[in-house]
């Protein structure tokens, strides 16, 4: 059953990197419902996950919360090293010469949290089927925006889109290999918190410091920042829904 409701979330993360794809003519608009939805699963579904499951303190943080930190540090670091190298390499104004390797970084953080909610439907259906139901939808729903982010990432630090493709399917397939993994080990709660902290932290940054302004650079409209807003409603949807 964990395995099935894992090929419900394949499904719908196809969808939503089908859907970024089919309205590229609409790029700002897309970058901008992108950045709302990458806001919507940090601050509504990651962190307050994070700060429940590793409810350590260090030196009077939540570890989540360092970790979070750490994330958006890190993500900074790996991307001002590759644009400094590319520079260094002659690949001249960053703004249109994005490195590549961030998009794919980026895409495999999503791939390893797709899977992770593979794991979440495992260890949910172990429980008991109230606790499954209440994760397979939380999980279904919001892989839309998974994949929809996945597809997006890629392409807009210049992949082809063979590897935003590919990006995708690895990210849909995620799951169902989440799902099929718990049978053999069970990862601790704690660590869980920590890694949902460590990629809150990664995913925001990626979302305030490069999707959100490539939306606005030539389109500075009014509709995407209504998409940007509408994003982050969904995902407030989504978890309402669910449940928390």
């Amino acid at each position: 059953m964990a395995v099935f409701v894992a090929l419900g979330a394949f499904l719908m993360t196809l969808a939503g990197g089908w859907t970024a794809q089919r309205v590229t003519d609409r790029r700002h608009l897309v970058l901008g419902l992108a950045g709302g939805l990458m806001l919507g699963v940090v601050g509504l579904d990651l962190l307050p996950e994070a700060l429940r499951a590793a409810d350590r303190e260090i030196f009077g943080v939540p570890a989540a919360l360092l970790l979070f930190v750490a994330g958006f540090l890190l993500a900074h670091l790996v991307e001002r090293t590759l644009a400094a190298r590319q520079a260094a390499h002659g690949a001249g104004d960053h703004h249109n010469h994005r490195a590549p390797e961030v998009g794919l970084a980026a895409a495999a953080a999503m791939v390893g949290h797709s899977a992770m909610d593979g794991v979440a439907i495992g260890a949910a259906f172990q429980v008991g089927t109230g606790m499954a139901t209440a994760v397979a939808l939380a999980v279904i729903a919001h892989d839309f925006a998974d994949g929809f982010n996945t597809f997006t990432l890629t392409s807009l630090y210049g992949n082809d889109r063979r590897r935003a493709i590919g990006m995708l399917v690895a990210d849909a397939c995620a799951p169902v290999v989440g799902a099929l993994s718990t049978a053999f080990f069970h990862i601790p709660e704690p660590v869980l918190g920590g890694y949902l902290g460590l990629f809150g932290g990664v995913l925001l940054y990626l979302a305030a410091a490069e999707i959100l302004p490539e939306a606005h650079h030539e389109h500075p409209a009014r509709s995407t920042l209504l998409c940007t807003v509408a994003g982050a409603a969904f995902v407030w949807l989504v978890v309402g829904l669910s449940g928390g």
